[in-house]
């Protein structure tokens, strides 16, 4: 299908052709950072920056991990909470937590009671802190998440001894009451990560990078449905335009294309809907 035949057959495929986005489709980016990170140069990182690239692409709001927080959450996670303060509306904040301060860890999840409002998911990622996904360090924030029915979202990568889907299912059926989001939807394997979408009711599929492989959002909604498919971007290191268009550009339905954009993040996370929506 050409883009020209797309368009007469979508209205929101017609309106991003024509504007770069569409007032009605107010984009949700579940999987974002904020902030500088060491070795590589981000032009727009912070607040100002990343609203700029937001507004361009449609975006409506970001639920960020500060790069700062994945290294030193006690450090880092303010950061994002204050960013949040700053721009009502356009921000959110994951609590990212690191396995390998475990008594941290476990007093930061602990505080989760009097969280911030802005404080809507927690964010874990094995890969970078070299720790399994099903060890016991992460527990009690699989604990609190499954008490709170609190969404989680972990870096997750194929054939990753961390991260990958065996440990992904691991949790899947230890703590069935998580909304988990698997980031990057197990990158590599991704057949394992749309099976284990397809049959564990609390588990998701997130697109940061997996969008750009052909053909695989259009797997991802024939096999697991696109109620279980959400959008991130890794903004600042991932366009978000570009990760909208593989979306709007894909052989799904218009329907399909909301609940991928905004529709499921709403749900997962409580996000009240945007009153032009």
């Amino acid at each position: 299908m050409t883009c020209a035949q797309a368009a007469k057959t979508s209205p929101l495929v017609n309106e991003f052709l024509r504007a770069g986005k569409a007032a009605d489709c107010p984009v949700i980016d579940a999987h974002a950072h904020y902030g500088p990170y060491q070795g590589v140069y981000f032009p727009k990182p912070d607040g100002a920056g990343m609203l700029e690239v937001m507004d361009r692409a449609g975006v409506r709001l970001c639920i960020s991990a500060p790069h700062a927080a994945l290294v030193e959450p006690r450090r880092g996670n303010p950061v994002i909470v204050e960013a949040a303060r700053a721009h009502p509306g356009r921000f959110l904040a994951y609590l990212s937590v690191n396995p390998n301060y475990p008594r941290e860890l476990a007093e930061d999840v602990a505080g989760l009671d009097q969280r911030d409002s802005s404080i809507v998911g927690i964010k874990m990622h094995p890969g970078w802190h070299e720790y399994p996904l099903s060890g016991p360090n992460y527990a009690p924030a699989f604990e609190w998440a499954q008490a709170n029915r609190f969404p989680i979202l972990s870096h997750t990568w194929g054939h990753s001894p961390t991260c990958g889907p065996q440990e992904v299912r691991k949790v899947a059926e230890r703590y069935p009451d998580v909304p988990f989001l698997m980031g990057h939807s197990c990158f590599g394997e991704f057949e394992e990560a749309i099976h284990l979408a397809a049959t564990f009711p609390n588990v998701y599929l997130e697109l940061t990078a997996a969008y750009r492989v052909s053909g695989l959002i259009e797997r991802m909604v024939a096999i697991a449905g696109s109620t279980k498919v959400l959008f991130g971007s890794d903004l600042p290191w991932f366009d978000e335009h570009f990760g909208i268009g593989c979306i709007i550009m894909s052989h799904i339905s218009d329907d399909d294309r909301r609940n991928i954009l905004y529709r499921n993040a709403e749900r997962v996370f409580g996000i009240e809907p945007a009153k032009d929506a």
